[in-house]
């Protein structure tokens, strides 16, 4: 029982992740970003692309993922997001499209095999990043088996779960992004530049979800298409646990990931995923707000 629970704790640590960046964007921008998968997908593409190219190990991939998938981010949110503030279904529909073009430049190898040019790593072929073998040799507590490379997922997540409120509740930029999540007008007319905060905040959020692809490819297939439903379990957690909440957020990740790592354990994937949903529906039903929220005034 205890190794189902463990299991249970390092999915709920990527669900974490992957829910944190969708927290704070949907939060303080009010952007429903379906890209959020895809950019997953792109962390876990270039822990790929710098162990083929650069000889690079996990711990060198995950900072470089978080760059390149913050760099993204950033990139999409002047572009397109900026545009479409304030009009949240149109973020929904560009960012769909935005995931979808994702997706095909990867399967399509950039582009690049319509020239004929193929790319080591990329496309629809079966890849995986290497796990260092201090990480994949488990060891024994009594009758608990302890998994290196899941307790390092767990670790990792508490740490950047612990930077991410740091800044949320430490910094000044923090104050000014929770300002923004409560009004972004009335935080504009304080004098809070809610353009270059917002930006700040979605390339933070586009981060995480690249180093949670780091994570997901060292026990997961990588592939174009890995970042779809990831999406959708993000936003599962996120409504659960109360839109803006940090710590609604932790609790929410931590109760879906269990059950989803019980249910799949004592039967298949498929019922562990229809359990989860039917718990998030009951939620919501009981509770709409979420079951943390800010307090209106």
């Amino acid at each position: 029982m205890a190794d189902v629970i463990f299991i249970g704790l390092s999915l709920s640590s990527i669900l974490l992740l992957i829910a944190l960046g969708l927290t704070i964007t949907y939060g303080a921008m009010g952007v429903i970003n379906m890209a959020h998968g895809e950019l997953v997908m792109i962390g876990a593409y270039t822990a790929v692309m710098s162990g083929i190219y650069l000889g690079a190990n996990l711990f060198v991939a995950l900072p470089l993922a978080f760059i390149v998938a913050a760099g993204l981010g950033l990139l999409i949110e002047r572009l397109v997001i900026r545009h479409l503030y304030g009009r949240i279904l149109d973020t929904l529909l560009a960012t769909w499209g935005i995931a979808i073009l994702l997706q095909q430049a990867i399967r399509l190898e950039f582009g690049l095999t319509f020239f004929d040019i193929n790319i080591e790593g990329l496309g629809p072929g079966l890849q995986n990043v290497a796990i260092p073998s201090f990480l994949n040799q488990p060891w024994m507590i009594g009758d608990f088996t302890v998994q290196p490379y899941r307790s390092f997922i767990i670790l990792l997540t508490l740490a950047l779960t612990a930077v991410t409120w740091f800044l949320l509740y430490r910094t000044s930029l923090g104050v000014q992004v929770r300002a923004i999540m409560r009004n972004p007008d009335m935080a504009a007319a304080c004098g809070i530049d809610v353009k270059r905060v917002s930006a700040y905040t979605f390339a933070y959020g586009s981060g995480l979800a690249g180093v949670a692809g780091v994570m997901l490819a060292g026990f997961k297939t990588v592939s174009p298409d890995m970042g779809s439903s990831l999406v959708v379990e993000g936003f599962l957690v996120v409504v659960v646990g109360g839109v803006g909440s940090l710590l609604g957020t932790v609790a929410s990740a931590g109760l879906l990931g269990q059950v989803n790592g019980l249910f799949a354990t004592w039967t298949n994937d498929i019922l562990a995923s229809a359990v989860v949903f039917g718990l998030v529906i009951l939620i919501i039903m009981w509770r709409p707000q979420g079951l943390f929220s800010f307090k209106g005034r």
